[in-house]
C-alpha cells in the first residue's frame, strides 16, 4: 500500500501525476483555507504534509503519530516550530532558488511604482482627473536611476536585485547582512555597510530579511528616523519584520517620502489598517513568487523534497 499524503493546497496536473506514482493522496478542495480542526482530522494517518504557510506545532504534530515531512510550498518556514520538529523527528523542507528571479522583479516593480507614483496617477487618470491641473509637478516622480540603494538581507534575492539595479539603473548598492558577501561586492560592485551607515545614506530601503526572533521588528521607530525624508521603504520579507505602526507613524509624519509593500503584520490586511488610506503606500498581496511559471516551479520542488522522503530518501531543501 502506498504512503498516504494530504495537501492543503491545489496541486498542478503534473506534480499530482507524479506524487500520485508514489503516494495516496488526499487534498483539500475547499475554496478557503482549511480550517485548523479539520486539518488536525485529516493528518492522523499522513506520512506527509504538502502546504503553504500552515502552522506546524506540537499540537498538530502530537495529531499526525505517522509524519515524516511537511513540505513546505514556500521558500520562508517561519510557519515552522523546528524545536518541535526536531522532538517529533518530522523533517521540514522549503523551496529556494526558484522564485529568486520572480520575487526581485516585484520588488523592482515596488521601487518604480512608488517612486514615480504609478498607482496613485494611474487613479487620478481613471476617476478623471487628468487635466483639472495645469500644474505638471502635480505628476512628479522621484528618479530611480544613479540613486543609492540599500538592500537589507544579501541572500539570492537580494544579490538578483543587486544585479537590476547595478545593471539596469546604474545604482549605487549597498548591503547589510549578517556576514559579508565578497563574491557579489566582487561580481556588482556593492559595499557592505552597516545598518545605521545603510539607512542614513540609501534613497531607497529594501527588506530581505527572512523572519527570525532577531529580525522580528528589526526597523521600527528608530530605523524611520534615521533614513532621510527624501527615502522609500520597500518590504518583501515577512511584514512582522517591521513595527508597523513605527511604519505608519513615519509615512504620516513624512520622516520617509514613501512605500512599497508586499507583506504585511496580519494577512489579508484589514480594510481599516492605516496602509491603505495612505496615497504615498503601494500595496500588493504577497505576490512576490506569483507567476504561474515559478509557482508551477515552486509546486515541482516541494513534490520532489516530499517524494525523497517518503521513499527513504534525502530531500534536496533540507531545513529541519
Amino acid at each position: 500500500m502506498k504512503p498516504k499524503i494530504f495537501t492543503t493546497v491545489p496541486l498542478p496536473e503534473k506534480v499530482e501525476k507524479n506524487i500520485s506514482e508514489y503516494c495516496e493522496i488526499d487534498k483539500w478542495t475547499g475554496d478557503r483555507s482549511i480550517p485548523r480542526h479539520i486539518l488536525l482530522e485529516k493528518i492522523k494517518d499522513v506520512v506527509g504534509l504538502y502546504s503553504t504557510g500552515v502552522g506546524i506545532d506540537e499540537e498538530l504534530l502530537r495529531h499526525a503519530p505517522n509524519l515524516k515531512i511537511v513540505s513546505n510550498v514556500s521558500v520562508g518556514y517561519n510557519n515552522f516550530d523546528l524545536e518541535a520538529m526536531k522532538r517529533f523527528n518530522v523533517i521540514g523542507t522549503n523551496t529556494p532558488y526558484v522564485l529568486d528571479e520572480s520575487v526581485a522583479d516585484l520588488t523592482f516593480a515596488l521601487i518604480l511604482n512608488a517612486a514615480r507614483r504609478i498607482s496613485e496617477l494611474d487613479r487620478m487618470v481613471k476617476e478623471g482627473q487628468w487635466g483639472k491641473s495645469d500644474d505638471d509637478k502635480e505628476y512628479f516622480g522621484v528618479d530611480v536611476n544613479s540613486t543609492k540603494l540599500g538592500i537589507i538581507g544579501m541572500g539570492r534575492i537580494g544579490k538578483a536585485l543587486a544585479r537590476r539595479a547595478k545593471l539596469g539603473f546604474n545604482m549605487d548598492v549597498l548591503y547589510y547582512n549578517r556576514n559579508r558577501k565578497l563574491d557579489v561586492e566582487e561580481e556588482y560592485g556593492v559595499k557592505y555597510a552597516d545598518l545605521q551607515s545603510l539607512l542614513e545614506h540609501s534613497d531607497f530601503v529594501v527588506l530581505l530579511t527572512p523572519l527570525t526572533p532577531d529580525t522580528y521588528h528589526l526597523i521600527g521607530e528608530k530605523e524611520f528616523k534615521l533614513m532621510k525624508k527624501s527615502a522609500f521603504f520597500i518590504n518583501v520579507s515577512r511584514g512582522q519584520t517591521v513595527d508597523e505602526q513605527a511604519l505608519i507613524s513615519a509615512l504620516q509624519n513624512k520622516e520617509i517620502k514613501g512605500a512599497g509593500l508586499d507583506v504585511f503584520t496580519k494577512e489579508p490586511i484589514e480594510p481599516k489598517n492605516l496602509l491603505l488610506q495612505l496615497n504615498n503606500v503601494v500595496v500588493t498581496p504577497h505576490i512576490g513568487s506569483a507567476t504561474e511559471r515559478t509557482r508551477e516551479d515552486m509546486a515541482v520542488r516541494a513534490a520532489q523534497n516530499l517524494v525523497a522522503v517518503v521513499t527513504g530518501k534525502d530531500p534536496i531543501d533540507r531545513v529541519i
